[in-house]
Parts: structure tokens; sequence; C-alpha cells
């Protein structure tokens, strides 16, 4: 396809702000008109599947927000090219998340498989793991698809638990998902593959995608989700300091690889069943327990959460948040969101009804109406095809409108809420200038594109 020819530039977003002063309320991006679409292997035109994306209810009480959503993302799915059978599958879900969240004074609670958090599209957050083990009584991998049942069935604690990211990537979509038995799900930064400086999955070159958001490493990075303790998530960059001041720095990961060459001693040293020797196969980083915690005292380097307190932008007297961490390259990084234990009291926050008085939440996504989100058109000039990026997080639908001097519309496309990027085909679009307009509310952002055959 030709739109993997492109390269794709990042730019500073709009910066946000919030009506409300809770932004477990605010943030959730609604929508009850537009369906999502998916790729199947083969065919590399979306196809539609009639199920609305995003949230389609937020509601809240004195103690808690509800958010009614479906898992559907508004980027495009699949396809999962490791021979999952599934496909993203509304999940008709309703989470209770605490308005007042508070930090854990007694012993961490781990995360768990399955959902631990929610992106603010209402797609599922999962921990590192992917459900995969290593069973030392047999001395092969047990768990998942395709694998024998691990000692004590699904859930049980092992010495030596698979990560997901490097085992699963070829079965991740271009926005780095994946579903779980329809439950489509992110274990990592929801951007797209092709977005990151280092390129390591070319499934967006057939099947093309955004991920939530596009990382711009100037701005804040956006809130983009909650953990199951009601923590927010950000993406990997934040100010340096955590009052809130200094330079935009990327958030660090406290965790790093093990010197170890046999898996005999777990992370911290303790007596655990050995698992694989490091090899080709079973290579340093395919194990969760490949990994130790360093503790610094820099304050762009994280906790054995993957968070810190600081002030952010839409808390601004201080929160304790989540960051969804990458690398130099803008690849995940481990533990990737949160975990491997919360910093608050995670419990499953997933509900079959909401059984007291909620006022129901009907505000836009409370954006700052001064602001646009900032974009870049790539190639300019363009011979075949013109690329609109939208920088940082869309938290309401775009119009972009491609017109020439006079002001007549030839095209227009929609970027719905949580997405980044619309295509034009111009091959039959005389050479000349053109005009983008890109429209959100009240407010309009103009460029010139150069069109040359």
């Amino acid at each position: 396809m030709k739109k993997i020819l492109l390269l794709l530039l990042l730019f500073a977003g709009a910066s946000l702000g919030f009506s409300q002063s809770n932004p477990a309320i605010t943030s959730f991006l609604q929508n009850t008109t537009l369906t999502g679409s998916y790729y199947v292997q083969g065919n590399s035109t979306t196809i539609g599947n009639g199920i609305l994306v995003n949230c389609q209810r937020v509601e809240y009480s004195n103690d808690f927000v509800y958010i009614t959503a479906t898992g559907i993302p508004s980027y495009p799915t699949g396809p999962f090219l490791d021979g999952n059978p599934s496909q993203a599958q509304n999940q008709n879900s309703i989470f209770q998340l605490p308005l007042n969240p508070q930090p854990n004074t007694g012993n961490p609670i781990a995360t768990t498989p399955g959902n631990i958090g929610i992106f603010i599209n209402g797609v599922a957050l999962f921990d590192y793991r992917d459900g995969v083990a290593w069973n030392p009584t047999t001395n092969a991998l047990c768990g998942g698809p395709g694998n024998p049942p691990c000692p004590g069935g699904p859930g049980a604690s092992q010495d030596w638990n698979r990560d997901a990211i490097p085992a699963e990537r070829p079965g991740f979509d271009c926005s780095k998902g994946h579903p779980a038995m329809g439950n489509y799900h992110h274990h990592q930064n929801p951007s797209a593959f092709k977005l990151d400086l280092q390129v390591v999955s070319m499934v967006c070159n057939l099947y093309d995608a955004d991920g939530l958001y596009a990382i711009d490493s100037t701005q804040h990075s956006p809130l983009i989700g909650f953990a199951y303790d009601g923590f927010p998530i950000y993406g990997a960059y934040a100010h340096q300091d955590t009052n809130g001041t200094g330079p935009i720095v990327r958030m660090k990961s406290g965790y790093s690889l093990r010197n170890i060459t046999q898996r005999t001693l777990g992370p911290n040293g303790q007596s655990v069943d050995p698992g694989p020797a490091v090899d080709a196969t079973y290579f340093l980083g395919y194990f969760r327990e490949d990994y130790e915690f360093n503790a610094s005292p820099a304050t762009d380097v994280l906790d054995e959460h993957n968070g810190r307190w600081c002030r952010t932008p839409e808390y601004p007297n201080g929160t304790y948040a989540y960051f969804a961490t990458v690398d130099a390259n803008w690849n995940s990084a481990y533990p990737y969101a949160v975990g491997p234990t919360f910093y608050g009291n995670a419990t499953n926050r997933s509900v079959n009804s909401i059984t007291e008085p909620t006022t129901v939440y009907t505000g836009a996504t409370a954006i700052d109406e001064d602001a646009l989100p900032g974009f870049n058109i790539v190639p300019n000039p363009a011979a075949d095809l013109v690329a609109v990026q939208l920088g940082g997080l869309l938290t309401e639908n775009a119009r972009i409108q491609l017109m020439d001097l006079r002001g007549k519309v030839i095209a227009e496309k929609l970027i719905p809420a949580g997405s980044t990027i619309a295509y034009f085909e111009v091959e039959t679009v005389y050479s000349g200038t053109y005009l983008i307009r890109v429209t959100q509310g009240a407010h309009q952002a103009t460029r010139k594109v150069v069109i040359a055959h």
C-alpha cells in the first residue's frame, strides 16, 4: 500500500484543560454514532463491524465513576497473524472506578491476568503476561494456546512467566493490540508500530492503522487511561521534576534486564524452580523474571509500580500516576504501563449493573476550546497520497478537508476521537497549491499543501 511509503512525522499536540475537577469523569471519549472496523488477513481494506467505538456512557456518584463501553477502538483492529481466531468483539462492559483512589499501605497487590485497567477509549489494559509460563517438571512451556495447562491451572503462580510483548509480537495488529476470546486489549503503549522511531513490526505495511495517540517528545503526554486502583496512566513523556516543572523528558522504567545466563534464582535472589537457560529461543527478556528493579533517586525514573507522585496538567495539585514506558526508540519498555504490582488498592472493576444513584456526564470531552491539535502534512509536496497526522491525543472528532485556493472542498475525511491519521488519494487531482483545513468544534486551522505529479 502507498500509505506505508510515507514518513509520518510527529509534532506538538494541543494542551488539554478540563472543565471539571475530576479527570476520571471528564477524560473518557464518548460516542454513540461511529462504528468500528477491522482487517482480515489477505485483505488490506478494512471491514466495518457495526459496533460502536469508544465509550457510550459516563456517569458518576459521590464515590465512583461508571464507564459503559464496547471495548472497540476507533482505529481499525487486526489482523492477528499468529493464528488467533478471534476478532475484537463487543464486551458490553461497565467499569466502576474510584473517584478518590487511595495508596495501598499494606502488601502490594500484584497485577493479575486479564483486565487491570481501562484506556480512555474503553479498551482494556492487560499487564505484561500472556498466560504462558515454564513448567520445570516437564521442562517445557505450559498454559496458553497449544500448550498443556500449567501446574495449578490458569492464573496459578509460576516462577517463570512469559512476557507478552516480545513473545506475542507477531499477533499484535498495527496498533499494538490483540483480542483474548474477543476482548481486544493492549499490554503496552497504545501508539501504532509505524510511529515508533525504530519500527519492530511490519504488520502496518499491509494493514495500516492508528493507535490511541501519537507520541510527542516535546509535550507532556496525554492522560490515556486509568488502572484498576483508580490512578491515571499517561504516555511516556512528562516534566522532569515532580512539581510539574523542568524540561519534558522521557519517563524511564526502573527495571532492567538481569545479568544472567542460567535461570536458577528469582529477581530478588530467592530460590525458585529452574527455568530454561538463556539462549536464542529463551532470550533474556523472554520471561518477566528476567528483569530486576533498581531504585533510583532520579525524578524521571519510575518506581516499582511504574509510576511516581507528581503534578500533571490534569492534576495540578498532584497525583500518583503511571506512565506507559518506552525506550529511546519509542519501543515498549517493561513493565509497559502498570505493574507488576499496583500502587493503590486495586480490585476487579467490571460490574454487571449500577446499583446507586448517579449523574450522567454529558459534557464534551472538555478540551481547551481555544486550541486545536497540531498537525502535519506528509509528504508536502505530494504526488499521489497525502497523510494528515494529528499530534497528541484527539479527544473529539476532527473534520479534515482538502480544498482548492477558492475554498471549494475536493475531499473530506473524519478523524474520530481516539485516532490520529487521515489520508487523501490525490492521483486525479490537478497539480497545484491546495489547502488542508482541520476543524474541531468551532475552531479551524489551515495549511497549504502542494500537489505535483
